[in-house]
């Protein structure tokens, strides 16, 4: 895998210019981007320089983290409160991902997509409005193993880091997810899965992969 050198500023105009230019799979309105990663990833700050420079080119953006959409605590903890496997498996809803924003961008959906649903601090839902995504505009999601679940991306980004730099930027009591990521990369591969891979060990002095060809076109 070869990577290029590229300023943050530049890597979002890019990623934005090539989204900007596709049209969604599924034939519908919206388009789809994930922005995957760890949280040492810092995926949320690339996702939000995309959603801005899409915004330049006069599309509407909806961001949204799948940190909105844990699983409550009991289920989080079911086996633990550091048990990787629950972490990798368990703890983000995917069945309200699929409900709550995927689900109303389908061809015939309604395009009101609820940003959040559970509030890890206080352990309650958030009874956030819904947020309607006009026709035309783009879906941003980033949060870790989105890659691993078939998810409808029409772009997806992963924020990859060395072993090493993964370990160094995890604050010291979140480093029991580190398994977890390196299950990830045995079971999904999402650098091979990804239409472009971002380097970022040095957060400040990204490199990517160019975005790749889909052999569906």
């Amino acid at each position: 895998m070869r990577f290029e050198a590229i300023t943050r500023d530049r890597l979002a105009d890019a990623l934005a210019a090539h989204a900007d230019a596709l049209a969604p799979a599924d034939g519908g309105p919206w388009l789809k981007v994930a922005v995957d990663g760890a949280p040492a990833a810092r995926t949320g700050e690339l996702a939000e320089e995309v959603a801005g420079a899409l915004r330049l080119r006069g599309r509407s953006v909806l961001t949204v983290s799948t940190e909105g959409f844990l699983r409550p605590a009991s289920l989080r903890y079911e086996y633990g409160r550091r048990d990787p496997d629950s972490y990798y498996g368990s703890w983000f809803d995917t069945g309200a991902l699929w409900r709550e924003v995927f689900g109303p961008l389908e061809p015939d959906g309604d395009g009101r997509v609820l940003p959040d649903l559970w509030d890890p601090v206080t352990d309650r839902a958030t009874r956030s409005a819904y947020r309607e995504l006009p026709r035309g505009g783009v879906l941003v999601v980033h949060g870790p193993f989105l890659l691993g679940h078939w998810f409808p991306f029409d772009l997806g980004v992963h924020v990859r880091l060395s072993e090493g730099a993964l370990r160094r930027r995890t604050e010291e009591g979140e480093r029991w997810t580190l398994p977890a990521f390196a299950r990830y990369e045995e079971e999904v591969a999402p650098a091979a899965h990804a239409d472009a891979v971002v380097r970022a060990d040095d957060p400040h002095h990204p490199a990517w992969t160019g975005v790749r060809q889909r052999e569906d076109g």
